[in-house]
């Protein structure tokens, strides 16, 4: 029996590391997913010739892989109606695909919930990366997901029910897939205040 693990972490650089101990723990691509609302007020990606190593850095994203040529080597982007492009990479970057190729309504939040995601969680999930968040996320074995829970919990993931009350306590209400994703400027100060 598999188990489907899910977070979000403000700080894009804090994903990459969760991503990056995942892999080292021995998580394979296929197990690990990640979404990031794609920047599009820079660049999507950059190779520095100069590193001989094959290290790829988003730096639309603030993602960087490592050594190898893990799951951040292979992110890609993702046309979302409504919500415009998302960098996903792993299994539930191929469920987002055939959603935008569908051209579902409401395709993060539908996505999300085809993935395995309660519908409750979803929203504010959706509404995460909308703001700039970028969600983590791990299918695996049973006999390794507390391995997996361990690993995500030392990067200090958002508590997802204490952000939808953060949310709602501002008027938000649900996810609204029409609703423009944050500016990189917008995403900064998000962060600050969900900080304070």
């Amino acid at each position: 029996m598999t188990r489907t693990l899910t977070h979000v972490y403000d700080d894009p650089s804090v994903a990459s590391e969760v991503v990056a101990a995942l892999e080292g723990a021995g998580f394979t691509s296929s197990e690990i997913s990640i979404v990031k609302q794609h920047d599009t007020e820079v660049a999507t990606t950059a190779r520095d010739d100069s590193a001989q190593d094959g290290a790829t850095t988003g730096a639309g994203i603030g993602l960087v892989a490592g050594t190898g040529a893990g799951l951040l080597a292979s992110l890609g982007i993702i046309a979302i109606p409504g919500l415009g492009p998302l960098v996903a990479a792993g299994v539930l970057a191929t469920t987002l695909a055939t959603a935008a190729a569908a051209t579902v309504t409401g395709g993060l939040l539908g996505a999300l919930v085809d993935y395995g995601i309660s519908p409750e969680d979803a929203e504010v999930y959706a509404e995460n990366v909308r703001r700039g968040g970028t969600l983590v996320s791990v299918r695996t074995d049973e006999k390794r997901a507390d391995e997996a829970e361990d690993i995500m919990q030392e990067f200090d993931p958002v508590d997802i029910s204490a952000r939808g009350d953060a949310y709602r306590g501002d008027g938000w209400t649900r996810y609204d897939p029409d609703a423009p994703a944050y500016t990189s400027n917008e995403a900064q100060a998000e962060r600050n205040r969900q900080r304070l």
